[in-house]
């Protein structure tokens, strides 16, 4: 008998580990009790009692119309009172965009090899040459400093613009657009965010969330033809107005309002709408010449239909509109793009400046969510990678070409650790960049991607930057042109507020949405509760503990085996990487089922808990486009170590977040048990070491082609330029100096130099025939070079109080 419950039970995990259906392992371990008892073997008494119940199971949970009639119609009215309810913002924010790798990680078993054989698109011959041709341009042709005492673009920047057409990277060539990919955009805001974040924004929201965007998908053909020429061209400056005083976070509660009325105009009955408004915190309003505007309609009259309150609306609005207020300036962190409010008193716009006119009314909230999938996948992400790159670039030099004790910075083990962390943190940024617009350009709209990619993105920057200012130290606090790590740290809070505060993207947005939108069968629930639709859901809640069930088992056998048992792709360095996130996604699943379900809709209210799960689901997808890129890209030693840092960087962080679950949540029963399944040996992931972190900094300090490959989207200026590009020359003259101040080092150890600083050495050595006239000559070079770029600026008193 014994035997036969052993061999069930074996069976039973073995097919739940596999994910098998509710009914297939059910039935597969009554068959084998069966079997056994026909051949004799057994007691009439326990055994027969394990075996009908089993079969009992087998029937009550696997025949779907039994189950429907027996449970699922007693289950329907309790999951009705404990379900979240959705009101129609919401249910709007949650069905916008789709549901790609996220999904995957959300189902606890995710299949890598679907991963792996994704192609995201790379850049066109065209898009590289823009790239390499009129974006190189842009950024030679801006001096940052200049920008920040003007506290505005110059006129020649502004003509540039338009020239090359930076207003209309997304907008088709049909309309005189470039018609560009999501990872053009992305790299071409990249790489102008490294040379100037003023010129960077003012270029990247035209192409994220705003007119040019809402017309290609949402306006009528009359609109298109009348605005996206315009737009592209640089004619119209466009702006969009969402953020009020009332209405921060919570967008869809603005006050801003449009009432539908009729106006007698040139002898001719229009109808129309009278707005007023009150907006701040919006990107180029104060140059704008076509306001955006997102207000909530209302039809008091019903001149349009029965309903009054006709919920959000987009509306385009010209500039010289009489009653618009505009022009006033917001000072953001003293970084001068354009930002202002904007007021509206008694604004009246003909019913055709709605967006979409009719089809429009009402919509404006859907046509934001889905649009904001893209928009904060692509602009905010590439701003932070370009300020991540410049840090890798600069620190990766500085810390080569500064010295003391007579030994680069870099060498000392204080310094390489923030170095790996510039370095290994670049790399996953910039991975989880090429998969985010990878998707997009797929035609995926990935909402809860986006949300990540903004978030994670943007608080990394804030890290990379705070040790990248460390490692420069005191030249990194001296504001002048020689400085532009100041600039990028001035910038560091504001990608973290807008587009959604960090806060309430982590807390609220990443997993409350993911939850619904992501989870295999939450939203299927709740919509077949709503219906009423007994089928449907029956259908849905046996799939979620069918799925409970399974991943249970998963992720407990891959926890007892080290993540061993994972069926995963056999890359030759990186499987075990594989392994251990197929073990975090089956305990992110069951974790997350049963916040829910013990939670309920309170689960909206914890948002402690809400946050610490979307950290684990965030890492989850950081990692995989960690290990993506490293499968895409050239198998070097610099890669691997890079990776290797990377990813387990974001294991020790999916841990931490679920255990942070674990001793916060409230029903202590539940978490207990999770603990025995999720971590049944303890938690063993640690950090990257100290010897990764050490290969990982030498990289960027030795290995220029690693160097060059991670920062590929940084613009590089020329030689004699202060900054980056005198720092580049140093550099080049100090590796080209090292062979004969390693002879200089050799002759002081074995006695035949004393030991001197800097230029005196130099001079003994000369003097002692250590080294020729040439390589005398050429090491001075490099040295001249390092002074300078260790040079912060100063300036005449009357001049520093100009200064901005």
């Amino acid at each position: 008998m014994w035997i036969a419950f052993v061999l069930a039970v074996v069976v039973f995990l073995v097919l739940a580990f596999r994910g098998l259906g509710f009914l297939g392992w059910t039935s597969a371990v009554a068959v084998i009790l069966i079997g056994w008892r026909v051949n004799g073997v057994g007691s009439t008494g326990a055994f027969m009692v394990v075996t009908t119940a089993t079969i009992g199971i087998a029937a009550l949970f696997g025949l779907a119309a039994l189950r429907r009639n027996l449970v699922s119609r007693f289950v329907m009215p309790v999951f009705a009172k404990v379900l979240p309810r959705l009101g129609d913002t919401e249910r709007i924010a949650l069905e916008a965009g789709t549901v790609w790798w996220d999904g995957d990680l959300f189902s606890g078993m995710p299949h890598w090899q679907k991963l792996l054989d994704f192609k995201a698109r790379p850049l066109s011959d065209e898009e590289q040459a823009f790239l390499d041709g009129p974006v190189d341009d842009f950024c030679r042709r801006i001096n940052d400093w200049d920008v920040y005492q003007r506290r505005d673009l110059s006129p020649e920047t502004w003509q540039l613009i338009k020239d090359y057409r930076l207003f209309g990277l997304i907008i088709p060539k049909e309309y005189g657009g470039h018609g560009f990919s999501a990872l053009a955009q992305s790299r071409i805001v990249t790489r102008i965010s490294s040379r100037s974040v003023t010129a960077a924004v003012t270029v990247m929201v035209p192409n994220s969330l705003g007119p040019g965007e809402l017309l290609m998908h949402y306006g009528t053909q009359a609109q298109k033809d009348r605005y996206l020429k315009r737009l592209a061209d640089g004619i119209e400056i466009p702006c969009f107005a969402l953020t009020g005083p009332e209405a921060g976070s919570d967008a869809a509660a603005t006050q801003s309002e449009g009432i539908v009325e009729k106006r007698t105009i040139d002898g001719k009955e229009v109808l129309g709408l009278r707005c007023h408004w009150q907006k701040r915190y919006i990107t180029l309003a104060p140059v704008a010449t076509l306001i955006g505007l997102a207000f909530r309609l209302k039809d008091p009259d019903h001149l349009i239909g029965d309903i009054e309150d006709r919920g959000i609306t987009c509306a385009l609005i010209p500039r010289d509109t009489p009653g618009v207020e505009i022009g006033m300036r917001h000072d953001p962190m003293g970084v001068p793009f354009h930002n202002g409010p904007t007021v509206g008193r008694d604004v009246w716009i003909p019913f055709d400046a709605v967006i979409g006119e009719m089809d429009g009314v009402g919509n404006g909230w859907r046509m934001l969510m889905e649009s904001l999938a893209a928009g904060r996948s692509i602009s905010l992400p590439a701003l932070s990678i370009g300020a991540a790159q410049m840090a890798t670039r600069i620190c990766g030099a500085y810390a080569t070409v500064r010295e003391q004790f007579d030994t680069p910075i870099g060498r000392f083990e204080g310094i390489e650790e923030p170095l790996a962390r510039i370095a290994g943190m670049t790399y996953l940024m910039t991975a989880t960049r090429n998969l985010t617009c990878g998707a997009l350009d797929a035609g995926e709209k990935p909402a809860v991607i986006g949300s990540i990619a903004k978030a994670y993105l943007t608080d990394s920057m804030r890290q990379v930057v705070s040790d990248a200012m460390d490692i420069r130290a005191g030249s990194a606090i001296q504001r002048g042109p020689r400085n532009t790590l100041a600039r990028a740290w001035d910038a560091v809070p504001i990608g973290i507020t807008v587009e959604g505060a960090n806060i309430l993207t982590r807390s609220m947005i990443v997993y409350g949405q993911g939850a619904i939108r992501c989870h295999p069968f939450v939203q299927k629930e709740i919509d077949a509760v709503a219906r009423k639709d007994l089928k449907s859901f029956d259908s849905a809640i046996f799939g979620h503990v069918n799925l409970l069930v399974t991943r249970s088992v998963r992720a407990l056998l891959l926890a007892l085996s080290g993540s061993r048992l994972a069926g995963v792709p056999q890359t030759e360095d990186t499987a075990r990487y594989y392994q251990h996130l197929s073990r975090f996604s089956a305990a992110f699943t069951i974790l997350s089922d049963t916040a829910m379900g013990t939670l309920g809709g309170s689960l909206k209210r914890r948002e402690k808990i809400s946050g610490r799960l979307a950290d684990g689901l965030a890492y989850l997808y950081l990692a995989s486009a960690a290990l993506k890129r490293y499968h895409d890209e050239g198998k070097t030693t610099a890669n691997h170590a890079l990776v290797r840092w990377s990813v387990e960087l974001c294991v020790y962080r999916v841990q931490e977040a679920l255990l942070g679950v674990l001793e916060n949540l409230p029903n202590r029963f539940a978490a207990s048990l999770l603990g025995l399944l999720i971590f049944p040996l303890g938690a063993r992931f640690r950090p990257p070491n100290d010897r990764i972190g050490a290969r990982v900094a030498r990289d960027i300090l030795e290995d220029r082609e690693a160097r060059r490959t991670l920062t590929e989207d940084v613009f590089v200026p020329p030689g004699d330029q202060p900054g980056l590009g005198m720092l580049e020359a140093a550099l080049d003259k100090a590796v080209a100096a090292l062979p004969i101040e390693t002879k200089l080092r050799d002759a002081v150890r074995a006695g035949n130099l004393d030991r001197a600083p800097g230029h005196l050495l130099d001079d003994l050595g000369l003097a002692a025939g250590v080294i020729t006239q040439q390589e005398y000559d050429r090491l001075n070079e490099a040295r001249d070079a390092r002074d300078e770029v260790i040079q912060v600026d100063a300036f005449d008193p009357d001049v520093y109080k100009s200064l901005h």
